[in-house]
């Protein structure tokens, strides 16, 4: 197998409550509960919903014993319902929670960065390596027991590392960082393999998608190098409401699930659990359909990090694209067709040769007349007949061999357009840039890729993981999303600055870290992430955080400017970066404190209407 031909890794199995997970298996669905776990009823008729929608695991909170046991009460109740779904606690801070939820529930999740090490307070700390030796003796100790009560009850254990929630212990030695990540969860295996308890899964989630990709890339080559093959569990963290979280998560979960990795998958947005599940569903129906796809060949370019790839190194045609210029945006539309719309893309495509003195366009070259703003788009075999221009965009399918473009070499004039053929679309794209690069033509490229469909969440869907993956992998100067039956097709070009925004190449609005929600969160989370977008949607310089509870709060918000986290019912507290600024501000002052905290660092702009 070359890296750009889809299959999926070879991972044991692992049983969670009759419902087998890993390589053997169809990558399953989960989502997690937003009631309080002590409320028996409503808690079940979650995760009724769940299972409806075709969720295959629900996951509750369970913040100490009490509501550890509250869980064993709910599956009581939904078996009762004819409901089987395994229910799974999750875990922080709590060992004593964590043993006794794993006498009544299928699973179990443990956060190694908080299961044994202190909150975390984000001061440095210094171990000499007999001291770090002892601190891991300290783990194992501690996993003993847990491991002894679930293997005695047949439950299943999932080590979730969240970037946000790393020991001031890992960060020491690690820092914040994807390495860190991974070491915090191969302290842990090593005692689950040590005991030969294999019934492990393991994720690694982060709000940031390029940080939780490279986390999950270098996870599975430490697992390799220690013979190590256990499921993965993909989720982007915190990835927020509405579109931006569906296009965030299809962009990190669908790069990770192409390669062949995620046994299960969450997509967590800031909505009700069951709205979660079609997401995901079709996340995994889109990249599954390229199971036995025709063979791509190619291979990595000389230098080239699979593991936390750098932008490909393209020559700057103009000073418009390429080189170390932002990632372009086409759109397929005329100016008026997408009136009203807050971004606006870079060039716009006229089929017909209808311009306008305002806008970048790209004709074809039949209707090319040499305008200043207006670039012919050809095909290869168009190339002898197209005048000299600034910039020409040279239209090619992705299967085009590398040695018909050997004239292009040392070209500053040209912008490569690569449409795609076959089902694995990011494979073919990135084999083709690998390919130019290894022949030395440096021209920029630009991915056109054009979707039937007719629902804007199968477009997200579809265009994130596909765009996102090429994207991530920097190996691309520009998108051109095309989508004809899209209704709104401000929308289409929307999507495709949010793939860049996900993808971090390209920031356009603000962005919101906010959290799924679960029994934790201290307030009505959907409604309080938008009146904070209300307030600061137009501060496109910003990260703001919404956080229900401070369990990943702090840690998820060192990547962003500013924080709104509950502390407790009815109050807020306000971060600036990872720093508390102001606690336990009543709920209904929290955003003007809000907003004033970002007036008083100097980070407020007036909208512009």
């Amino acid at each position: 197998m070359n890296p750009f031909n889809y299959k999926r890794r070879h991972t044991v199995s692992v049983d969670v409550g009759g419902i087998k997970m890993g390589s053997d298996w169809p990558i399953r669905i989960q989502s997690m509960t937003n009631t309080a776990t002590d409320d028996i009823e409503a808690s079940a008729a979650q995760c009724q919903r769940i299972a409806y929608a075709g969720g295959e695991y629900a996951r509750l909170t369970a913040q100490g014993v009490k509501q550890a046991k509250s869980i064993g009460e709910i599956s009581k109740v939904l078996r009762a319902r004819g409901c089987n779904i395994p229910l799974i606690a999750d875990i922080h801070f709590n060992p004593k929670a964590a043993l006794a939820a794993a006498e009544v529930c299928e699973g179990v999740r443990i956060n190694p960065g908080n299961f044994v090490d202190p909150a975390r307070t984000f001061k440095q700390l210094e171990y000499t390596d007999e001291e770090y030796t002892a601190e891991l003796g300290r783990i194992r100790e501690a996993l003993l027991p847990f491991i002894k009560v679930c293997r005695e009850h047949n439950t299943a254990v999932r080590l979730g590392v969240n970037h946000g929630s790393l020991s001031d212990r890992i960060m020491s030695r690690y820092g914040n960082t994807a390495a860190g990540m991974v070491e915090s969860v191969m302290e842990f295996l090593r005692v689950f393999v040590e005991q030969d308890f294999l019934e492990v899964v393991i994720s690694m989630k982060a709000s940031n998608v390029v940080v939780m990709v490279e986390a999950v890339r270098r996870l599975v080559e430490a697992m390799d190098r220690e013979d190590m093959h256990f499921p993965l569990h993909l989720g982007v963290t915190e990835a927020g409401f509405g579109e931006d979280g569906r296009i965030k998560s299809a962009v990190g979960i669908g790069t990770l699930m192409a390669e062949g990795l995620g046994d299960t998958i969450r997509v967590s947005l800031s909505e009700e659990p069951e709205m979660e599940i079609p997401v995901a569903r079709k996340l995994v129906e889109y990249i599954e359909q390229r199971e036995g796809h025709d063979p791509i060949e190619g291979e990595y370019s000389k230098g080239y990090d699979p593991l936390c790839p750098e932008r490909r190194a393209t020559m700057a045609v103009n000073s418009r694209i390429g080189g170390n210029q932002q990632p372009v945006v086409i759109a397929t539309y005329r100016p008026d067709e997408i009136d009203g719309a807050a971004l606006q893309p870079d060039f716009y495509y006229s089929g017909d040769g209808l311009i306008d003195g305002m806008h970048q366009f790209l004709v074809p070259l039949a209707y090319w007349k040499g305008e200043r703003n207006a670039y012919p788009l050809i095909t290869l075999g168009e190339w002898e007949r197209c005048p000299s221009t600034s910039i020409r965009f040279l239209q090619l399918p992705a299967s085009t061999p590398v040695n018909r473009l050997e004239f292009l070499r040392g070209r500053t004039d040209t912008v490569l357009v690569i449409t795609p053929v076959g089902k694995n679309i990011p494979g073919e794209e990135q084999a083709l840039t690998h390919a130019l690069d290894m022949a030395g033509i440096n021209c920029p490229v630009i991915m056109r890729n054009n979707y039937a469909d007719s629902s804007n969440e199968w477009l997200q869907v579809k265009a994130g993981a596909d765009l996102g993956a090429v994207m991530l992998n920097r190996r691309a100067d520009g998108i051109w999303l095309e989508a004809p039956n899209i209704h709104n097709r401000a929308d289409v070009v929307r999507y495709a600055f949010a793939i860049l925004q996900a993808a971090r190449q390209r920031i356009t609005s603000t962005e919101f870290i906010s959290c799924p929600g679960c029994g934790r969160t201290m307030f009505d989370l959907q409604a309080t992430v938008q009146r904070v977008k209300q307030a600061t949607a137009h501060l496109t310089h910003l990260k703001i955080g919404v956080m229900g509870c401070i369990v990943n709060g702090p840690g998820e918000m060192a990547d962003a400017d500013y924080g709104y986290v509950g502390a407790a019912a009815g109050r807020i507290s306000l971060y600036k970066g990872k720093e508390c600024i102001e606690k336990n501000i009543p709920e209904e002052e929290a955003i003007d404190r809000l907003v004033e905290l970002i007036r008083q660092n100097g980070d407020w702009r007036e909208p512009v209407n």
